[in-house]
């Protein structure tokens, strides 16, 4: 068994961010995101991501574009065109499309935390992720949603 973590930076104040990440002895972010490099992001921007996660937690950091949704998916979630439903199976499609069960290094989930945007995971694709690789890899994930 393996333990994932995921995390979304939105509603946290870096304190409270890096507190979680620090005391629950992350070793990685795996970078979910579509758009992590946007000024919206704040603390949690690409490259300030990177240097933080380094100098105050010793945390690696790493983006992975497999494990992101399309433009086209999530542009049609956010404008309401689709719904939470229809944004899953397409997003599961997706991540079956691209094959992650097995391109993925497992290595990397292995005590690492998935980053994405949204605060909650019921409603994030990071969630799905989880879910998805523990349907199709030979070992289970123990998931915990750092909130």
């Amino acid at each position: 068994m393996m333990k994932t973590y995921t995390i979304g930076f939105t509603q946290k104040n870096a304190q409270k961010f890096f507190t979680l990440i620090k005391s629950n002895h992350i070793a990685r972010i795996v970078d979910v995101r579509l758009n992590n490099v946007s000024q919206l992001a704040g603390f949690a921007k690409r490259d300030d991501l990177k240097y933080f996660l380094s100098e105050l937690c010793s945390v690696d950091y790493i983006q992975a574009e497999e494990l992101t949704p399309t433009n086209d998916i999530l542009d049609a979630y956010r404008k309401k065109v689709i719904t939470w439903d229809a944004y899953e199976d397409k997003f599961l499609n997706l991540m079956s499309k691209r094959n992650i069960e097995r391109t993925l290094n497992k290595s990397i989930l292995d005590n690492g935390c998935l980053l994405c945007s949204e605060h909650k995971p019921h409603h994030c694709h990071r969630r799905l992720v989880v879910e998805y690789l523990n349907k199709r890899w030979d070992m289970e994930i123990e998931v915990v949603h750092l909130l």
